[in-house]
């Protein structure tokens, strides 16, 4: 290890070192001058660096809540849509239908490798290629669109693809929305795999 980096990683270990020997900041060279005494010079840059620091975990701070608020938003939002769910006579019509307005996206879709009755049908292969075994995927709306939101399609410039468990045919809810904001990863994809298990026991998947 080269010699500074031994400084450095002593001082990292011994925090106090310089604090029970003041001396030594009159014999350092401070990181910048201010004015007066040395120690004066090397007090200035330390609280320079620290307010710069504490600036930088408020903003980590305020990121965090920020998430934590659009988190529980979506939530609250897929509350709705699973009660919506469960008083529907028409899974496939309530997803079509209620779950815009309700999780706050420009459209919604039911999509299926199969031929049902107001669904939006894929071929075979086409729910693993979009999703893989990932329970939710956020992405930008791509070459897919047409296939999953039909008359949407213009309005998916962001998307979230809520696989569904259990039995039958590979089946999918795209979500697409125009705001990246209303899809957005930190909101947590938890809520969103709630909702596609609801939807799956509600088809009796």
């Amino acid at each position: 290890m080269p010699p500074a980096e031994r400084v450095a990683a002593f001082l990292r270990a011994n925090p106090q070192f310089l604090t029970h020997r003041p001396e030594l900041y009159r014999a350092l060279e401070p990181p910048l001058r201010v004015h007066g005494e040395r120690l004066a010079d090397h007090m200035a840059a330390m609280l320079a660096a620290e307010r710069t620091y504490a600036g930088e975990m408020a903003d980590r701070a305020d990121g965090v809540l920020a998430a934590g608020r659009a988190a529980a938003g979506m939530a609250v939002r897929v509350q709705e849509a699973v009660l919506a769910l469960i008083r529907s006579d028409n899974k496939a019509d309530c997803i079509s239908g209620a779950f815009p307005a309700l999780l706050a996206v420009d459209a919604a879709s039911l999509c299926i490798e199969d031929d049902l009755s107001g669904t939006r049908p894929l071929a075979p292969g086409q729910v693993t290629r979009l999703v893989g075994h990932r329970g939710v995927v956020f992405r930008e709306g791509g070459q897919d669109a047409l296939a999953l939101h039909g008359e949407a399609a213009r309005l998916a410039r962001y998307e979230a693809l809520l696989r569904l468990p259990g039995e039958g045919p590979p089946a999918l809810i795209a979500l697409a929305t125009r705001d990246a904001g209303t899809l957005d990863a930190r909101q947590g994809p938890g809520a969103l795999g709630f909702l596609a298990r609801a939807v799956a026991a509600a088809l009796g998947r």
